[in-house]
């Protein structure tokens, strides 16, 4: 393993101390999260912050072992953090959806995480399915409502089992929940403009050529003419306090063509639940896969929570072949929400310098380095 950074004078006058909570989760998520871990430390060293972590294994282990998801009071216990960083939830023991729902679902809803901000950013190196198109095409964001619409629940279902079943499931959103959702998007394509953070910002080229930021609505107005009818009067609200940032409108099917034929026209896009949860997961494969790919659940009142997008991948579980990028993306992420920009921009050209010059694939078993050592690299090069 490569040598960690020497200590320099910052280190010896340490800055802030953050208080992160760690959930390793399932499978392969200790070995990430690990990884995150590592480089999170050495950007302390680097840039003069420390992190005192606190560790919860919450998920399937703790599961089987006595029956609990989640503990009563484990929103309590997080809300004393200054973030969480979360490795992958999910085990071929437990059935599907329980691991996901019982701490996934319930932590964003009682943490009030409602954003989901999810950067769609090529590296260099890194393979797209994309014909054509390089990492100055692919660099654009995703806000997407996390508390509301469809994932609340509101439904149910009659005569069960029998061919006269009816079931519903409703989308419901109040005024309130659309607005803050679109004054984040707002916001988060005006930081874009400003170049504030690399993982929601464009490049000094891009500025200098005369790009600015755009703010995209994805929905459905001409079928959910309810709800989208919501969405597009708040959007037209709020343009006005954002003068410098474009405004465009377009349907979630158009949406999903373009994000494979033209994705460097997008910049910000922002959209409900049920529509970001699908069209997330298209970024991310032409991003390179999810073993690339971060995400945050964000209160920016609150304690947000900062994970790699894949999952558990039991299949690779203690070989040390799994891609720990998308977790160290993460730590990256958190450190940004935190206020440390100096140190995620770092790991952010840190990823880069690895995509393009180090590793040989983004797959489990084929990067021509292992777990760790994909992780020292990154520290290598901080």
């Amino acid at each position: 393993m490569p040598a960690l950074p020497e200590l320099n004078e910052r280190d010896l006058t340490m800055g802030k101390n953050y208080r992160i909570a760690v959930i390793p989760g399932d499978g392969t998520g200790p070995e990430v999260v690990g990884e995150a871990v590592k480089v999170l430390d050495a950007a302390g060293r680097k840039f003069g912050f420390s992190a005192e972590k606190t560790c919860f294994k919450w998920g399937a282990e703790h599961y089987l072992a006595t029956g609990e998801i989640l503990p009563a009071d484990a929103a309590d216990q997080l809300r004393r953090f200054d973030a969480v960083l979360l490795g992958a939830i999910g085990d071929p023991r437990v059935k599907p959806g329980l691991l996901e729902k019982g701490i996934l679902l319930r932590l964003r809803f009682e943490l009030d995480q409602y954003i989901n901000l999810r950067p769609v950013k090529l590296y260099p190196g890194v393979e797209t399915p994309l014909a054509n198109k390089g990492p100055e095409d692919i660099n654009y964001v995703v806000v997407r409502e996390n508390t509301g619409g469809i994932y609340t629940g509101i439904g149910g279902s009659a005569q069960t089992g029998t061919k006269d079943e009816v079931a519903t499931q409703s989308m419901v959103y109040t005024y309130k929940q659309v607005e803050r959702c679109l004054r984040f998007a707002f916001e988060t394509a005006r930081k874009r403009h400003s170049r504030e953070n690399p993982w929601n910002g464009l490049s000094q080229e891009d500025i200098a050529a005369g790009k600015t930021a755009q703010l995209t609505l994805c929905g459905k107005t001409n079928v959910l003419t309810h709800v989208f009818g919501l969405w597009e009067r708040v959007f037209k609200e709020l343009a006005p306090e954002f003068p410098e940032v474009k405004t465009a409108y377009s349907h979630v099917d158009a949406i999903t063509m373009w994000m494979v034929k033209n994705p460097e026209w997008f910049d910000v896009i922002v959209t409900c639940n049920i529509f970001g949860d699908i069209i997330t997961d298209l970024g991310a494969m032409t991003q390179g896969g999810m073993g690339i790919a971060s995400g945050g659940n964000i209160n920016p009142a609150g304690v947000s929570m900062f994970e790699p997008i894949g999952g558990s991948a039991p299949k690779y579980t203690g070989k040390h072949v799994i891609n720990p990028l998308a977790a160290i993306g993460a730590a990256g992420m958190m450190l940004d929400f935190l206020g440390e920009k100096e140190a995620s921009s770092a790991i952010d050209r840190s990823m880069a310098f690895v995509t393009g010059n180090k590793m040989e694939s983004m797959a489990a078993g084929k990067m021509g380095y292992s777990t760790g050592e994909v992780g020292d690299l990154v520290v290598e090069n901080l």
